[in-house]
């Protein structure tokens, strides 16, 4: 305890306490001996009644004037008896104590967290029981609302009246939550009426003061502390015995922490104070009228008695029509009714006092539940604010959204009478952002919140830090910014904090291809942030600075996504945001694209994440981005063919130059694939100019017969039938590097390969166009390639069986090289250029063409069928070097072998194309992973069963060859049935090279020893064997069966998408691919090197290859597509927000909200009768005694005789 005993020292010197010095006397006591501060003669000191004549000139005693202050001799820890719970802190001082210094005591000496609110209760008739709604309230609604929100609550801290009730809330609420927050209770009570106040007195502080609470006998004056309160303050005015001493603190230090900052999530608002009040005395209204005047909000329980329901109900006349001077009298009649023994006159002004200030007062009913606790509680706090400027209720804003109250914001702070300008509305969205507020953010926004100025790199910096310190994106940025760190340029001491390195954490997630070109701050210019960073050129500097930029090409960055909205939606989805990455991707452009870039990102991260539910709900998010691109594409195909194929093969800048087509394959959007749409521009080029109904075998024919291209056998297009070719300008030299769209009559611009571009199609007749048109399909392409690779393995099958002989190589042997040899040359074109390296690049500057050969080679070797042709030509190679090395013949003919089993399931790929036959070749792969699990568990329970039948079979055997074979080959073997039982079976077995002696079968001697089975225990071995093949035949193998048949159906049902999604690979694939077909490829690999040669010479940009499946449009096309991408989207949203809205659960919510709408405009009906029969009973009233008057007058000897009649009774109009 010497720790807080030396931590607290100071706190005499502060904290004072009073004591009288002035004996004045009480002229209540009869006996004079009793001075009016409450205490007796004989324990004042001797300076207090040795002043006698002063004492007779003063009648009333004063605490300012009639005391004096003396340091603090109670403050500590107090630990109460037999309550099992922590120590709370306490303190005795002075109601004349600076409330900055007591504040100070609590947050920073007793580690009390400051409070997001601070509710003060004040009431309480002190009866031991409370009404059971009110119960609920304070336990539901009061002390439920101080855990969520943060609050501190401040009552008297006494064991009596609503002190106690709010205790046993808090101590109920506590036991039954399980962690979370601790509820922080404070009490304010006088020091002169806390019972055993004794126990606490130590000038040099108790740690712990052990405090009897229960056991004395009940005075009715003085009260034991609630033992369910962290922190006490014994309020001393010099008075025993005496409440209200501790009210004029109180108010003093409330009032100062309204005047404080809160620091929830660094928000910085004011700390809002909110008076309750439950029942009550007279001596409430006073209360009630200092907070009013201290502009403190109070919320009046209506309901629950006293004070209370008396101010709820004037309250509710002065705001009823009609409310003027005749409601005085009904109020003075109310005031006499609630507080009989009260002075009515002085009550009746205080309650209007208070009334001036009626704003400040809201009233809570049972009806409303202690569930809205928190909406009343922020329905007052607003209410109090009283003003039509914006600047008045930034607090309560903000302090709806840490509450998480997007209903109470919408029904209180935006229906119109407040003028919200966007600077006001920044800090809240600020705070939205980082406690993922989602519906705050659509509501600050919708009111006109501007992000580009919004949007700063220090903020941006802010909301990444909000990730989480053990969460991956964490760990993700520090690796970053430590890799990168020392290259970065430094910053000067006054320069605000840059964000993260995010743009190297998408290439190292993302890779060349599919990184969002990510922007980088530019210093000095923070709100310019449309387009305004750098840009890093593959591992160089960054240039590209917003001075050298134009503003056009700002304007198009605006279109194209380069918005605060791409910052904020790559934010939301590294943070694992989903609503918040939904609703940015609602608002920005490149709604497709982005639909899959964010499927691939969320994919590749929960791929890395460690925690099993956040990377599930990262998969489940990527989920929904893929359903989104796939239906807003099928609504986008639906309106526009034409348009939605240049949606698919226009390259997007804001995800690394990717096309819908490369960020889907990335992302494994297999439902993307399945789509009509993207099915039908699919076929569109797999058959190129031909027509997509063309026979196969007419297809078959014309190939080898060529001639009969220009027959009506083989159907083309016609040029109207083909709309998107003229507008689709292929992505070609100068379109690729961002110099335009190739232009028609530009002669450079060929198609490779031998494939025409469309500029010198146009130039050549219909028919003459015929043969390039039909030799540059795809179809065709894969025909060749097809029949090529079957004459191939023809040839090796031939030489391997007839002609591969130790001799040297013949002339069909060395054709087989050169064949093999052509492959070869293929897949180093396929692997260090061409369409993978093309995949990679897109116009990123005038050097950059090519992407690194490390990336290029990544993304070759991801492919399967590409590990395979590589194994298939190294082992060819192998086999090769083998055979021209003497006495290595026999080596190479094994691997040559083997090379062709490889060679030959190289077929399958074929099947690819089929829809029958491509998902059979995904089902097969699936089994292998399950023959891999199967294999794993055939091991074990063989290895377990070859192992123990062999010891116990041939325990001398010492030829482990032949151990190996019997251990593992054998029983395999017996799997299928081949059970050898005169090798395991002693009686079945024919005694051959072993001795018939007794004593010698087991071990016979000389050479033979070893040979010869056991007979001990051979009964043993028939039952292993029983039992092997039980388990392995039965349960094994049905095992396997059961995988199979799940996977089967696993994949048969999404055949369709595993199939098209194949599709679209082998389709690119043989796009890029040369039209000619291995051998003669190499005529195209040759011109393809001349032609790079020729370029380099020039020091003219290489072109990359084809660009079949990329487009390139001019900015105003661009502008145009991504308009008509907006307005589908902007449909497509509205029709899932009707589907929605006529859904089921909706219409059961609305019909709910309706209910409770009715039953309050019922209540409130309700109400009214009850004002109309009080207003009929009234009339009445006042009709009986006008008639009473006229009577009176008509009998009375003022009127003269012959006088007027009375006015009759008007009758109903006809």
């Amino acid at each position: 305890m010497v720790g807080p005993e030396k931590e607290q020292n100071w706190i005499p010197k502060i904290f004072k306490k009073k004591t009288c010095t002035t004996f004045i006397v009480d002229l209540t006591d009869p006996g004079g001996t009793l001075c009016q501060c409450g205490r007796p003669r004989s324990v004042h000191l001797s300076v207090a009644v040795e002043d006698a004549f002063g004492a007779a000139v003063v009648t009333v005693w004063d605490s300012d004037l009639h005391t004096t202050e003396k340091p603090t001799d109670a403050y500590g820890d107090l630990d109460f008896l037999g309550a099992g719970r922590k120590a709370s802190n306490f303190l005795r001082l002075s109601d004349r104590t600076d409330p900055a210094t007591v504040y100070s005591l609590v947050t920073r000496t007793w580690g009390f967290r400051a409070p997001n609110l601070v509710v003060s209760v004040l009431g309480g008739s002190g009866g031991p029981i409370l009404q059971t709604w009110l119960q609920d309230l304070l336990r539901s609604g009061l002390v439920r609302a101080a855990q969520s929100t943060g609050a501190w609550i401040v009552t008297g801290g006494l064991h009596t009246g609503i002190g106690r009730h709010v205790g046993v809330a808090v101590r109920d609420h506590q036991t039954a939550s399980s962690g979370g927050t601790k509820v922080v209770a404070m009490g304010v009570a006088p020091w002169g009426v806390v019972r055993n106040r004794e126990a606490l007195t130590n000038p040099k502080g108790s740690f712990p003061a052990r405090y009897r609470w229960r056991g004395d006998p009940e005075d009715g004056v003085q009260f034991p502390l609630d033992y369910n309160y962290s922190a006490f303050f014994l309020v001393d005015d010099g008075t025993h015995r005496r409440f209200g001493g501790e009210n004029r603190f109180r108010l003093r230090f409330e009032s100062y922490i309204a005047q404080q900052k809160t620091g929830v999530g660094g928000t910085g608002i004011d700390i809002p104070v909110l008076l309750l009040l439950i029942d009550g005395d007279e001596k409430m209204l006073k209360r009630i009228e200092d907070a009013t005047q201290a502009q403190l909000p109070c919320l009046l329980v209506a309901g629950s008695g006293g004070a209370a329901d008396c101010l709820a109900e004037i309250l509710e006349d002065t705001l009823a029509p009609g409310s003027g001077g005749g409601r005085r009298g009904e109020a003075r009649d109310r005031i006499r009714r609630f507080f009989p023994k009260g002075d009515p006159e002085v009550l009746q002004a205080q309650v209007e006092r208070i009334m001036t200030r009626k704003e400040l007062l809201t009233v809570y009913s049972s009806e409303d539940g202690p569930e809205e606790f928190e909406t009343i509680v922020l329905r007052a706090l607003v209410k109090a604010c009283g003003s039509s400027e914006a600047s008045a209720y930034l607090d309560e804003l903000r302090l709806a959204v840490v509450w998480n109250r997007v209903d109470i914001a919408q029904s209180e702070l935006f229906r119109g009478d407040i003028q919200w300008r966007s600077v006001h509305l920044e800090a809240s969205l600020m705070d939205a952002l980082l406690n993922d507020r989602h519906e705050f953010v659509r509501l600050l926004i919708s009111h006109g919140l501007s992000l580009g100025h919004f949007l700063t790199p220090t903020r941006l910096a802010q909301l990444y830090s909000a990730a989480p310190p053990n969460s991956l994106i964490r760990s993700l940025l520090d690796h970053v910014s430590h890799g990168s760190g020392p290259k970065s340029p430094a910053l000067k001491p006054s320069a605000e904090p840059r964000p993260p390195d995010v743009e190297q954490l998408l290439l190292m997630l993302l890779g060349e291809m599919c990184a969002p070109r990510y922007h980088t701050w530019v210093a000095g210019d923070p709100h310019h942030d449309l387009g305004c960073r750098e840009r890093r050129h593959l591992g160089g500097e960054s240039t590209c600075l917003l001075s050298v930029r134009a503003a056009s090409e700002h304007m198009l960055d605006a279109v194209l996504g380069q918005t605060p909205w791409s910052d904020l939606f790559l934010w939301a989805l590294l943070l694992n945001r989903a609503q918040m990455a939904l609703y940015f991707w609602e608002i920005g452009s490149n709604a497709v694209a982005s639909a899959l870039g964010a499927c691939l990102l969320l994919r590749v991260l929960a791929r890395l994440e460690s925690e099993a539910e956040e990377a599930a709900r990262r998969k489940d998010l990527a989920a929904k981005f893929e359903g989104l691109g796939v239906d807003l594409f099928g609504e986008c195909y639906r309106n526009s063919e034409d348009r939605a194929a240049r949606l698919l093969l226009r390259r997007c800048p804001f995800w690394g130059d990717a096309t819908c087509f490369q960020l889907a394959m990335q992302a494994d959007a297999r439902a993307f694939f399945a789509q009509d749409g993207v099915q039908s521009l699919l076929t569109q080029k797999w058959w190129g100019e031909m027509d997509s109904t063309t026979p196969i075998w007419a297809l078959v024919l014309a190939f080898f017969c060529p001639p009969l291209i220009y027959t009506d056998l083989i159907t083309f297009r016609r040029p109207e039938e083909e709309p998107t070719q003229k507008d689709l300008a292929f992505d070609m030299d100068g379109g690729l590097n961002g110099e335009g769209p190739a232009r028609p009559a530009d002669p450079t611009e060929k198609i490779s390969l031998g494939v025409m571009s469309q500029s010198s199609r146009g130039r050549c007749s219909p028919r003459l166009s015929r043969w390039p048109q039909f030799w540059g399909a795809p179809v065709t392409a894969f025909m060749g390639n097809v029949f090529s690779y079957l004459l191939f393995l023809l040839l090796f099958a031939r030489v391997l069986l007839i002609d591969f002989q130790p001799t040297p190589p013949g002339a069909l042997e060395l054709l087989l090289y050169f064949w093999a040899f052509t492959l070869l040359c293929e897949e180093f074109r396929q692997g260090l250029g061409g369409d993978w390296g093309s995949l990679a690049t897109g116009g990123r500057g005038p050097g950059s063409s090519q992407a690194p050969l490390r990336h290029r080679l990544h993304l070759y070797l991801t492919d399967t069928w590409n590990q395979c042709d590589l194994v298939a030509l190294a082992c060819f190679l192998l086999g090769v070097g083998c055979r021209l090395i003497p006495g290595l013949y026999e080596l190479g003919r094994t691997v040559f072998c083997l090379d062709f089993m490889v060679f030959t399931l190289r077929l399958l790929h074929i099947f690819t194309v089929n829809k029958q036959l491509g998902p059979k070749i995904v089902i097969v792969n699936k089994m292998m992973k399950d023959v891999f699990f199967f294999l794993f568990f055939l091991g074990v329970w063989l290895v377990a069963y070859g192992v123990a039948t062999e010891g116990l079979l041939r325990p001398q055997d010492q030829d482990l060859p032949k151990i190996l074979r019997r251990v593992f080959y054998r029983p395999y073997l017996q799997i299928f049935g081949q059970i050898p039982q005169e090798d395991m079976d002693v009686a079945l077995m024919e005694h051959v090279n072993c001795s018939s002696e007794l004593g010698f079968w087991a071990r016979p001697s000389g050479p033979q020893a070893g040979s010869c089975v056991s007979l001990y225990a051979n009964w043993l071995v028939v039952l292993l064997l029983v039992i092997f093949l039980l388990v392995a035949n039965i349960v094994l193998v049905n095992l396997l069966i059961a995988m199979f048949s799940y996977t089967f159906g696993k994949v048969q049902g999404n055949s369709d998408l595993y199939w098209k999604a194949q599709r679209y690979s082998l389709i690119r694939e043989f796009h890029s691919r040369p039209v000619l077909a291995p051998p003669l490829i190499i005529i195209s690999h040759v011109c393809l090197l001349i032609r790079g040669l020729r370029n380099r010479r020039a020091r003219s940009p290489s072109s990359p290859g084809n660009q079949h499946f990329r487009v390139h449009l001019p900015k105003e096309t661009e502008r145009e597509l991504l308009t008509w991408e907006s307005v589908r989207k902007e449909n497509f949203l509205l029709a899932r927000a009707r589907d929605k809205r006529e859904s089921d659960s909706e219409r059961l919510k609305r019909t709910s909200q309706k209910v409770d709408t009715a039953l309050k405009q019922l209540r409130q009906i309700r109400e009214y009768e009850q004002r109309l029969k009080g207003l009929e009973q009234e009339v009445q009233h006042c009709s009986r005694v006008l008639g009473w008057v006229a009577e009176a007058l008509s009998r009375s000897a003022l009127l003269p005789p012959g006088g007027p009649p009375p006015p009759t009774h008007p009758g109903p109009k006809d």
